[in-house]
């Protein structure tokens, strides 16, 4: 009876001696914790001013039955619950107020409803409640007005205008005006959501989105509104503390600017690719992501490509990302290290302190997008480019520590799971030649 249970004392420490290689071995394994990103803490709160159109054409009942002032109340109420804490938020109007039909005191009607500040839900939901369709559309003076209600400050800002119609009052022209807020270099962004679908309107809300890098989006029910303004106001959260700094991609190489670690925004036209360089010196690593925001209806079933090629042309890595007109923005990222490099020529031969060339990596965007049927194909797209170098991963030899190479893993699980089965099959021949001999 003792000598029956040896086995299975030494089955157990057995077993417990391959656990604890396995998991020597397997410690090998890059590990994949997430990273804090860059700048992720801002000196200042992200801050977001929404302009609400509360003009009489706002009464119409047009969107899945419903009148448009409705639908947006609705849609701010389901906003405004779901505020990060840290958001500073406030609500602007115009037409709100003066009910009588003097155009030049109408077109003076825009006012600040709610503080841009930290929200008292319960306060700003009863008076977006209170609001009902009154006046006229002075939309170029309630974008200056939301400027000053946001104040200056280091950090981008983030306006979001929610009308049905266009600018009823100029002057000011509503363009002009966003021309002139982006001119003075106070980090404004203004995206547009249209309740109409004119094109008129359509195009007055492209313009004003296009001159500070915003977006416009034409809404057609309440779900769109409503997720639509949520995700305004999370993307003012994740991007406040950095401004992109505008650039221009070209559609080659040798004429492409020369970005160095910062995030960019561009604008891509459908179905285009846009080029840019990046010096990465010996023993860095280049690490590139782009978002590129649908701020149009576009053709189901598109991609967007993110590659890094060698000065002549040679892939090096790639990263893709696909969709379905399901989200309002798309992305894709890379990771390349120059010890990754393989002789493929460069643009920029100097020799860095360890011997080895200097790269010159170009990026390259590229999408396989298409506007759906009636929507303008200008202006491009809008895009966000996020560069960084950093150290690169030390390359490793041993096969501990390349078990992040597929073939070596596969070896290395390959043999293990040999030598266990020829360990199993000695244990069972031991125990039946005991189990005989008692």
């Amino acid at each position: 009876m003792n000598t029956g249970r040896r086995p299975k004392a030494r089955l157990g420490s057995l077993l417990a001696a391959l656990a604890i290689a396995g998991g020597a071995l397997l410690s090998g394994l890059p590990a994949h914790a997430d990273e804090p990103s860059a700048g992720a803490a801002g000196k200042e709160a992200p801050r977001v001013d929404l302009v609400l159109d509360v003009s009489g054409s706002m009464r119409e009942a047009d969107i899945q039955g419903k009148t448009r002032i409705s639908v947006a109340q609705q849609s701010l109420n389901d906003v405004i619950d779901a505020l990060p804490a840290e958001t500073d938020f406030g609500i602007r109007t115009l037409g709100a107020n003066y009910p009588g039909t003097d155009k030049a005191q109408g077109c003076q009607d825009t006012k600040q409803l709610f503080p841009v500040g930290k929200t008292n839900k319960t306060e700003a939901k009863t008076a977006v409640a209170t609001l009902r369709p009154t006046g006229f559309t002075p939309i170029g003076l309630a974008l200056r007005g939301a400027a000053q209600d946001l104040g200056k400050g280091e950090t981008t800002r983030r306006v979001v205008l929610i009308t049905d119609g266009e600018d009823s009052c100029a002057p000011p022209d509503p363009c002009d005006v966003a021309r002139e807020l982006a001119s003075q270099g106070i980090h404004l962004v203004v995206d547009t959501l249209g309740l109409a679908h004119d094109d008129k309107t359509r195009q007055q809300l492209l313009c004003i989105a296009n001159a500070t890098g915003g977006t416009y989006t034409d809404v057609r029910t309440q779900e769109q509104l409503t997720e639509k303004v949520k995700q305004l106001v999370d993307r003012s959260n994740d991007t406040y503390t950095v401004t992109p700094v505008k650039t221009a991609g070209t559609d080659k190489c040798e004429s492409a600017p020369v970005l160095t670690p910062g995030v960019y925004s561009d604008r891509e036209k459908f179905s285009e690719h846009r080029v840019y360089r990046i010096p990465v010196k010996a023993g860095q690593e280049l690490r590139a992501s782009v978002s590129v925001a649908l701020d149009r209806p576009v053709a189901r079933d598109y991609g967007v490509l993110l590659q890094a090629t060698s000065a002549t042309g040679q892939e090096l890595v790639r990263g893709t990302d696909a969709g379905s007109s399901r989200t309002d923005v798309v992305s894709a990222g890379l990771r390349w290290s120059t010890d990754d490099s393989k002789g493929y020529a460069t643009a920029t031969p100097s020799a860095s302190p360890s011997g080895k060339p200097e790269t010159t990596v170009c990026l390259v965007v590229s999408n396989s997008l298409a506007p759906q049927a009636g929507v303008a194909a200008d202006p491009g797209l809008p895009l966000e480019l996020t560069v960084d170098l950093t150290a690169a991963s030390p390359a490793p030899d041993g096969p501990a520590m390349g078990l992040g190479r597929g073939w070596i893993l596969l070896l290395v699980l390959t043999l293990a799971g040999l030598l266990t089965g020829l360990l199993f099959g000695w244990i069972a021949r031991w125990r039946i030649a005991v189990w005989q001999e008692n």
